[in-house]
């Protein structure tokens, strides 16, 4: 998959995957969306950024934690 809104930089944001060099964290972009914000109101709130950007920024976490085996709590 590839990714042309995302970009990383060593010398940026401590090398933080970000959304077209704005220096705005692709987990910022996820945490908003997992907070219930909608597209408009993170548009509205960061006009720097797009819708294309939010959806982006969505598809490049999914496919990070594919790539990962993450520690799940076994239901009691």
């Amino acid at each position: 998959m590839t990714f042309t809104r995302i970009t990383i930089d060593s010398e940026r944001m401590g090398g933080l995957p970000c959304v077209r060099d704005l220096r705005f964290p692709v987990a910022s972009v996820v945490a908003m969306v997992a907070d219930g914000m909608t597209n408009a109101e993170i548009l509205a709130e960061h006009p720097d950024l797009e819708v294309d950007d939010i959806a982006e920024c969505l598809r490049f976490a999914a496919l990070a934690v594919q790539e990962r085996e993450l520690p799940l709590r076994q239901p009691a």
